[in-house]
């Protein structure tokens, strides 16, 4: 066998487009399989009819985030700060007018990727080989077979690679993957109790043609405990000429349609901001509850519960089998500063593992 070892990587969210990207530049060859039809996982910026960019995903990130700051500069990527200048409202009853309070900057003020979050999965597509990419491939087996790992496909079909790295929710590794050997008890009764993060959360976005909160003197922050918005911030490109709002919904509104999650959010709005609210020229929202984040019925699980758990760190089918993605880190799970780590610990060892000859 050749001293440069393949690996699968079963995932195309940030932690497993970033550990391709890592072991690209080590020349490690790598091949990805993506069960859903786009890459960037918990990443999903859409486009509204200004050509905003609009997050239905992860968003925010801070100086607190080193690994995630480093890998930005190295693909020439510009973040922006988080607008957060003006009247902040919030709501605790329906019937009450809201509280109007300033608040104040930040020591570790949050920042957002111009172009939008999917920039940082786009830079670093363009470095990989698209005949590595396999989008619409859920890998369904992993069995160990002699010096290397064959996988198989929903459709059937086998790939074989030296190691496999599932960058993917440890919830559904367990739920959707068949491992043979199996994993050992103790991995396997831990994998349904960790949380996923953003697993049953709700972010919307709206585009408008003119930012008239700021115009009024509003942050576009708003919290509620009286609507079915509850958390809101101003969603502006980093160039000032496109403008909007991004948050979260209650998590209750999951039952509803999108079309009356829609009328709720701009009733809602246009009782706190006016008209003006009522005409966005885009609206989306997305229920992080599908198949490619959750499967069956996961457990109700703490927040960040049993995230960097260290069987979530050890290696499994002889060395050949490692377990990655956010909920795996030991330093900011969940976030993407967390993928990115993840992505760096698996990338050192891999590459370790490809120098090694077989």
């Amino acid at each position: 066998m050749e001293s440069t070892k393949s690996v699968i990587i079963v995932g195309g969210g940030l932690s497993g487009l970033c550990l391709a990207y890592l072991l690209k530049k080590q020349n490690v060859p790598v091949t990805i399989f993506e069960a859903s039809d786009r890459l960037g996982g918990r990443i999903h910026t859409v486009e509204g009819p200004q050509s905003t960019p609009l997050e239905l995903g992860a968003t925010w990130f801070s100086d607190r985030h080193p690994t995630l700051l480093k890998l930005i500069d190295e693909l020439g990527l510009t973040p922006f700060p988080q607008f957060s200048e003006g009247v902040t409202l919030f709501q605790t009853k329906s019937f009450e007018p809201p509280q109007r309070f300033f608040v104040p900057a930040s020591e570790s003020p949050s920042f957002r990727l111009t172009g939008g979050t999917s920039a940082l999965i786009q830079a670093m597509v363009k470095q990989l080989d698209p005949q590595s990419i396999h989008l619409n491939n859920a890998v369904t087996t992993i069995q160990e077979d002699g010096p290397g790992v064959v996988v198989e496909t929903a459709d059937g079909r086998t790939y074989a690679a030296d190691a496999v790295a599932l960058c993917l929710p440890p919830q559904l590794t367990g739920a959707r993957v068949e491992i043979t050997p199996p994993l050992p008890p103790d991995t396997m009764a831990l994998l349904p109790t960790v949380q996923t993060w953003m697993a049953g959360s709700i972010k919307f976005v709206l585009e408008y043609n003119r930012p008239f909160w700021r115009t009024e003197g509003y942050s576009g922050m708003l919290y509620s405990h009286a609507g079915i918005v509850v958390e809101m911030y101003d969603h502006t490109s980093a160039d000032g000429q496109r403008f909007g709002f991004t948050g979260f919904l209650n998590s209750g509104a999951a039952a509803y349609s999108p079309e009356l999650r829609q009328e709720l959010v701009l009733r809602q709005l246009g009782d706190l901001f006016g008209s003006e609210a009522l005409q966005p020229s885009a609206y989306f929202d997305k229920v992080w509850n599908d198949e490619w984040i959750v499967s069956g019925s996961p457990r109700f699980n703490r927040p960040h519960q049993n995230n960097g758990h260290p069987l979530l760190q050890q290696s499994y089918l002889n060395g050949k089998l490692f377990l990655g993605g956010t909920e795996t880190a030991t330093e900011s799970p969940g976030y993407m500063e967390g993928a990115i780590s993840s992505a760096r610990r698996l990338a050192s060892t891999l590459s370790e593992l490809a120098k090694v000859d077989g």
